[in-house]
Order: structure tokens, then C-alpha cells, then sequence
């Protein structure tokens, strides 16, 4: 048996998807519009980085083929190799959502055929006695937000009451999650996790896909900062996911970062959690070094997504970018024959887009298995081909969706 790595660009599509309009995303392109952002100065920003975007170890394992792939044209400004290393493609997504769950589940060989519950984009956004029995079960002297908000500037404004009065921070955003931002000393990390539980089960009837818990610390708007300990209450998936097929055969299933909470613990027998890129591909690299044959590492990097895509930062996604492709180095080298290692996405968030929601488009599919040819793997129908080319790889029998690239390669030897 051999090894496999997933590693998932949270948020890092590549336009194209045939469905965007249905979204109001038609013409979004993440990776495509940071690359002429940076071509023509919209990238740059002092201190931070400036210039052409540079990615060059990933455009070495196929990914500027693997964004023509998927909108027809080349990514503006970068020099592609015409020969790339590795296999490379593209993938469409079949789930209802463009949420985080959706994606990584198909990622994970299981898609969403069913529409998650939303909150509507309103004040007050909760029901009036959801938020009664949210008070009541778990004896607050009330709560702050209950609207539609980014994370990082409802805290800001919010803060300093949240402290001064006990009163959680609820609010939600155009994904299918009820989140939580509370102070880790003032209210306490393990009462905010008690909340969230109770949360998680008051709002099933409703179908919302995850209760988020935010802990910040600080004292003033000035120094308030979310924290690692971020955690998610999700909704299991609907049936067996790759992670379960995995871990049922006896193998590890190593997660980094929110992995284990987006597949609500099923089917990952080790979580690794970090607090930024740079510290999950470290525990990523830790990862590889502890994995077994059979075993799988899947990690999930998410400042592309919480910290840029959201906020639409155009400067510090690129930068991000090209900080995670000049560490790739490091997990190339740890690969050995027989190993497979993907990169991909679970959705866009595209920074140059209107509002701060995510956007529906496809993402790359690219990587490298060594001792197996690199190749085109052409547009694939959907996400749960990458979790059936990984299966095959180690060897599992094939799940009811998907079907595995891995002939495709042999076929280019």
C-alpha cells in the first residue's frame, strides 16, 4: 500500500463553474483575478509584498493548466511551464452549497445533494424563540450581534459590551452556520463550547450545517484576536466519507487544522490544529513524517479563506499564496514512491468579488504521485473523483460516487 496526502486551499477556486449565475457568481475567479490584480499593481501593498503574482512550484505541478482547465483562458501575468511535473486538472462541484462542508465532503467522496438551512439577512436574523430558548438552557443574561457579520469586525465592535455584560456574540453570514464569538477568559473557552452544544441542538430542526465557536482575547478593539481554538459543530455527513472508509480499515486518518470538525469527527482518528498557514504546514509536515502505509494526511489551510478571501484582500491572499508555494518544497521532499499527493479547493472566495461571501466556481485539481506519470486529467464532473482517485490509491474498494483519475495518468506512461 502507499501514502496520500490532500491538501486543501481553503477557498482557492479558479472560476468557471457552469451554475455561477444561479449564485450571482458568474465571472468570479479567484486564483484568476489575483493574478491580474497583481500584473497591474492591485496586489501590492508596502511591507507586505508587490509585483506579478509567484507561484512557481505550483505552476511547475500543472496549476496554470489547471485554472485553463477550468475557465478556457490563461491566468493573466504568469509564465506557465508548457511541460508541468505533475497531473493537473480541474473539478466541478455537484453539491447544492458553495459552503465548506459541501466541498470538502464531496472532496471526501460524498456530495450534497440537499439544500442547507439559511439565515435570512435581516435584523434581528434568528427566530425570536431560538434565540428565547438559546437565553433560557443556557442561563445568558442575553446576546449580542444576532445579525449577518464578519467575524473579525463584529468582535471589534462588539467586544468591549461582550466583556463588560457576559453576553455572547451570535451572528451569521450567507453560509448555513450560527457562530459564537466569546472571550476565552471573561467568558470562559470551555462555557463557550457548553453553548455551542447546546446551540448545535436546538437549531437541527433547522438544518444549519455548523454551529462556530470564535474565542477572542484581548482587551480593547485594538488587540482583540480570534484564537486557534476555533470550534466547529457540524452536522455529520450523510453517508461514509473517504476519512471513514480509511479509518474503518484500520489505518489512520490524520486531520490538520478544522478537518476533524468539518466531518463532525467521523472518520478521523487524529486531529492536528494549528493557528495560521505557516503553523498548520508545519503540523502538515509532521503529519507526513508520522503517516504509515495506508494512512492519510488531509489538511485543510484557512487564512487563504477567513483572512483574505472574506475580507477581500487582494495583497494578502497573493502573498499567502506565494508564502504556502515556497514552503511546498518541504512536502515534495518528504514524498517517497507510491505516495499521492493533491492540492485543490473546496470552493472560491474571489477577493475581488462584491460582498464577502464565498463564490461558486471550480477548483483546481494538481499534484504529483511519484513513480507515476504527470498528466492532463481534463475537467472532472465532480470534487468526488479526487476522494475515488485517493481510495484507489490505497487501495479501497470504490464508493457509489466518482470515479478515480488513476487510469488516466497510466495511460499517459
Amino acid at each position: 500500500m502507499a501514502r496520500a496526502f490532500v491538501f486543501v486551499l481553503d477557498s482557492f477556486g479558479a472560476g468557471g463553474a457552469a451554475d455561477a449565475a444561479r449564485f450571482g457568481d458568474e465571472g468570479s475567479d479567484t486564483f484568476g483575478h489575483i493574478a491580474e490584480a497583481c500584473r497591474t499593481g492591485g496586489g501590492d501593498r508596502d511591507g507586505l509584498r508587490r509585483g506579478p503574482l509567484s507561484v512557481p512550484v505550483m505552476l511547475s505541478l500543472g496549476l496554470g493548466q489547471a485554472a485553463q482547465t477550468a475557465t478556457g483562458r490563461v491566468a493573466a501575468g504568469l509564465v506557465v511551464p508548457t511541460t508541468p511535473s505533475a497531473f493537473h486538472g480541474a473539478a466541478e462541484e455537484v453539491s447544492s452549497g458553495k459552503d465548506t462542508p459541501s466541498g470538502h465532503w464531496e472532496i471526501a467522496g460524498v456530495p450534497v445533494p440537499f439544500d442547507w438551512g439559511y439565515f435570512p439577512n435581516t435584523v434581528p436574523t434568528f427566530p425570536p424563540d431560538l434565540t428565547a430558548a438559546i437565553i433560557r438552557e443556557a442561563g445568558l443574561p442575553g446576546i449580542l450581534g444576532d445579525c449577518h457579520a464578519s467575524g473579525t469586525d463584529i468582535i471589534s465592535r462588539l467586544g468591549e459590551e461582550h466583556i463588560r455584560t457576559g453576553k455572547p456574540i451570535c451572528y451569521t453570514s450567507a453560509d448555513s452556520v450560527f457562530q459564537i464569538a466569546a472571550h476565552e477568559t471573561h467568558f470562559g473557552l470551555e462555557r463557550l463550547y457548553s453553548l455551542c452544544e447546546i446551540v448545535r441542538r436546538l437549531i437541527d430542526p433547522l438544518n444549519i450545517g455548523r454551529v462556530i465557536a470564535r474565542p477572542f482575547v484581548g482587551e480593547t478593539p485594538a488587540d482583540f484576536r480570534r484564537t486557534a481554538n476555533r470550534r466547529d459543530y457540524a452536522v455529520p455527513p450523510p453517508e461514509p466519507t473517504l476519512l471513514d472508509r480509511v479509518a474503518a480499515r484500520g489505518n489512520k486518518v490524520i486531520g490538520i487544522g478544522k478537518i476533524g470538525d468539518i466531518y463532525a469527527h467521523r472518520g478521523v482518528t487524529e486531529v492536528r490544529k494549528a493557528a495560521g498557514n505557516m503553523a498548520l504546514f508545519d503540523a502538515a509536515l509532521g503529519a507526513m513524517d508520522d503517516a504509515g502505509e495506508g494512512d492519510l494526511v488531509f489538511a485543510n489551510f484557512v487564512d487563504f479563506d477567513t483572512l483574505f478571501g472574506h475580507r477581500r484582500d487582494i495583497p494578502g491572499y497573493a502573498a499567502a499564496l506565494e508564502a504556502f508555494d515556497a514552503r511546498l518544497p518541504e512536502a515534495l521532499g518528504r514524498l517517497r514512491p507510491g505516495d499521492l499527493l493533491v492540492l485543490t479547493a473546496d470552493h472560491g472566495c474571489d477577493p475581488s468579488w462584491t460582498g464577502t461571501d464565498h463564490t461558486r466556481e471550480r477548483v483546481p485539481v494538481f499534484g504529483i504521485a511519484p513513480g507515476l506519470p504527470g498528466g492532463d486529467i481534463g475537467m472532472r464532473p465532480t470534487f468526488a473523483d479526487i476522494g475515488e482517485t485517493v481510495a484507489e490509491h490505497l487501495g479501497l474498494a470504490p464508493g457509489p460516487h466518482g470515479r478515480s483519475f488513476l487510469a488516466s495518468l497510466v495511460r499517459h506512461a
